[in-house]
């Protein structure tokens, strides 16, 4: 996919995309989310190529925060109402633009982001708008593997999968 091969920062939501868009409320009103394993490899391999990964998310979660820690991702926000505000702040500290960045979508609030990329993906499961409105749409639902999809598509489409695998051996 032409649009993957000069991607240098990918822009992941977290509800719905990085889970399954559940979220656990216990008795104490304790929130907690599942994550996927497999997405968190991608997370750390497009990392591992030189690939930064960015978080930016309506919500404040503990859990949330303490994933991106888990994962190295330095660039993470967390209770954003308006998406683009940090994104335009990465796109200058990264001397970067909007055709290098691809975000990962699987509702309305993701439009606006998704409208000024040059990779826009929505998850398997995504609303119909938002999948409209994506380059690509993956197989693999939100939480269950779209972040590793997305991870591998980038990689091979630099030609950088390859090396992954050399160095996982």
């Amino acid at each position: 996919m032409e649009q993957a091969k000069n991607i240098k920062l990918v822009i992941l939501d977290v509800d719905g995309v990085m889970t399954d868009g559940r979220i656990v409320i216990n008795d104490e009103g304790i929130e907690s989310r599942n994550f996927d394993i497999k997405d968190g490899m991608g997370v750390i391999v497009l990392q591992l190529c030189g690939i930064d990964v960015a978080i930016i998310t309506s919500k404040k979660s503990g859990a949330v925060r303490h994933r991106a820690e888990e994962l190295k991702i330095k660039r993470f926000h967390e209770g954003i109402k308006k998406k683009t505000e940090p994104y335009a702040q990465m796109l200058e500290e990264m001397n970067i633009s909007d055709a290098e960045v691809c975000y990962v979508g699987d509702d309305l609030v993701d439009l606006s982001m998704m409208k000024r990329v040059g990779l826009a993906v929505a998850v398997g499961d995504a609303v119909a708008d938002v999948k409209e409105a994506a380059t690509y749409v993956t197989t693999a639902r939100g939480g269950h593997g779209a972040v590793r999809e997305v991870a591998e598509l980038i990689l091979k489409a630099q030609g950088k999968w390859d090396a992954v695998l050399a160095k996982i051996h």
